[in-house]
C-alpha cells in the first residue's frame, strides 16, 4: 500500500472507522505475518502458525482502535507499534508450547506395554448400559433403530444421514427429541417422531 494511501487510513484509524480497521488489517497482515515467519521455529510450525498470531493480535487491539483513541503520528510509528505487538504475542505463545514440550515426551513400543489397559466397565455399568440401550430403542420406532445403532457406533451425523437417506437436521432432530425423553422432559409415553427423507 502507498505511503499516502496508509496516512489517510491512519487517519480515519484514529477517529474507530470500522472500515478503516478492517482495511489496516488487510495491508498490514503480510507484513506481520513475515514478521512472524521469520522467527518461527521448525519444531513449533505444527502448533501454530502466523495467522493465528496475526489475528490475536488485531482482536486484542482493536478496543484500542475503537475506544481508546489511539493516535500515531504516521503510518510508521503504526507499523512499528504492530510490530511490537506481534513480536510480543508470538513470545508468549512460543512460551506457552514451550512448557508444553518439555512435559511432553516420545514414546516407543516398550512404552506403549507399559500403558495400563483402559478400566473396563463393572457388571452394574453394563447392566445399566443395556438397560438405557433397551429404553431408548422403546422409545423410537423400529425405522430409527439403525440410526441409533450407528450413533453408537460413534458415526458422525453426516455419515448417518448418508446411510439412513435422513436430512443431517432430521437425524439430530430424532436424536435431540431421545435425548429429551430420556431425561424425563417429555411425556414418556411419546416416541421419536417418524421422519422422512
Amino acid at each position: 500500500m502507498k505511503t499516502d494511501t496508509l496516512e489517510k487510513l491512519l487517519e480515519e484509524l484514529s477517529s474507530g472507522d470500522d472500515t478503516a480497521i478492517e482495511q489496516a488489517f488487510v495491508a498490514f497482515e503480510p507484513y506481520l505475518r513475515m514478521v512472524v515467519r521469520r522467527q518461527l521455529p521448525v519444531h513449533l510450525r505444527a502448533k501454530f502458525d502466523s495467522v493465528d498470531i496475526v489475528q490475536s493480535v488485531w482482536v486484542h487491539i482493536l478496543d484500542g482502535f475503537r475506544e481508546a483513541d489511539w493516535r500515531f503520528a504516521d503510518a510508521a510509528h503504526l507499523r512499528a507499534f504492530l510490530v511490537r505487538v506481534t513480536q510480543n504475542r508470538f513470545l508468549d505463545r512460543v512460551r506457552q508450547q514451550q512448557r508444553k514440550l518439555r512435559h511432553e515426551q516420545t514414546m516407543t513400543p516398550a512404552d506403549w506395554e507399559q500403558v495400563p489397559a483402559a478400566r473396563q466397565p463393572e457388571p452394574s455399568e453394563e447392566a445399566q448400559a443395556a438397560e438405557l440401550w433397551e429404553q431408548m430403542l422403546a422409545l423410537c420406532p423400529p425405522a430409527h433403530h439403525t440410526l441409533l445403532e450407528l450413533k453408537r457406533q460413534g458415526l458422525p451425523l453426516a455419515e448417518i444421514a448418508a446411510r439412513t437417506g435422513l436430512h443431517e437436521s432430521s437425524v439430530r432432530r430424532i436424536l435431540y427429541d431421545l435425548a429429551r425423553q430420556l431425561a424425563g422432559k417429555l411425556d414418556p409415553s411419546d416416541s421419536c417422531t417418524e421422519t422422512r427423507s
